[in-house]
């Protein structure tokens, strides 16, 4: 039966307090092992995935609309104020849902498509994102990776976590539908992905680069997205297989626009990717 609460304060609702502080979220959610699931399609997508629930917090309006997916989970309904009051913000899709993280695959399990049920597809396109530090930038390249068929993402050390709330939310659940692994050593890390029989391709806004439309594209291909503001370490430039590029308008250059932001530019590669013909 759901647990009605009355007010803001409550500590049964200890999950879902502060989420508009980034700071307290990054630090409890890694020190409790949750993360917050937010609207129905994400947290149906969530369950889907295996990640078990810890609670849910959603108002009276939602509680029907949830019923058949959260089994014995506990829920919490509050009033539209209350709601708001507790995340700091209007929840437009209704409900919140702490759930409990799984264990993240080593990179090796990641780019054989292995996993402790046993084996599955071997991946043939992957993204390997370095340092990218926003958390809505990296949910909505999930987004886009799971759209056009990528087969997994691997993460440097510093990149920002997949299931980050802004995260979760921005890549509408998707970053539940792609398998992903993080790095443990960034200044080797290319070399385990090469020796996995990728190809690394760096994508980078020198228009001197090889067209991304024009690569030669192997069984296997890795493509390396960076930061935000710097793009890639001139490290793993330096070391990637080949250095690509998304050929811009000459108009567009000549009035200054040399360079599309990390998502847009994701999106567009990612299509590229795909281009080598059907999949087996």
């Amino acid at each position: 039966m759901p647990e009605y609460v009355s007010e803001a304060h409550d500590p049964r609702l200890s999950d879902f307090t502060g989420l508009r502080d980034v700071e307290l979220r990054k630090s409890m959610e890694a020190e409790q092992g949750l993360f917050v699931a937010e609207g129905e399609k994400v947290i149906r997508r969530a369950i889907a995935a295996g990640y078990p629930v810890r609670a849910v917090l959603t108002t009276e309006r939602w509680l029907e609309s949830l019923a058949d997916v959260l089994g014995d989970a506990t829920v919490y309904v509050v009033s539209e104020e209350v709601m708001h009051g507790v995340a700091g913000f209007p929840v437009h899709r209704g409900a919140l849902a702490s759930m409990e993280r799984l264990p993240v695959p080593p990179v090796t399990e990641a780019l054989e498509g292995t996993s402790a049920e046993g084996p599955e597809r071997r991946p043939r396109r992957i993204l390997v994102l370095e340092d990218l530090v926003d958390h809505g930038n990296v949910g909505a390249i999930f987004r886009c990776a799971a759209a056009l068929g990528v087969d997994a993402i691997v993460l440097s050390p510093r990149c920002a976590d997949p299931l980050y709330r802004r995260a979760v939310k921005v890549s509408m659940g998707a970053v539940f539908a792609i398998p992903y692994a993080r790095m443990d050593n960034w200044y080797d890390g290319l070399e385990r992905i090469r020796a996995a029989g990728f190809r690394t391709l760096a994508l980078t806004p020198d228009q001197s680069a090889t067209p991304m439309d024009t690569v030669e594209m192997g069984d296997r291909v890795a493509l390396l997205l960076g930061s935000e503001g710097d793009g890639l370490s001139s490290r793993w430039l330096r070391e990637a297989d080949e250095q690509v590029c998304i050929p811009m308008s000459p108009t567009a250059m000549a009035s200054g626009v040399d360079s599309l932001n990390v998502v847009a530019a994701a999106a567009i590669a990612c299509h590229g990717l795909m281009r080598s013909g059907p999949r087996p």
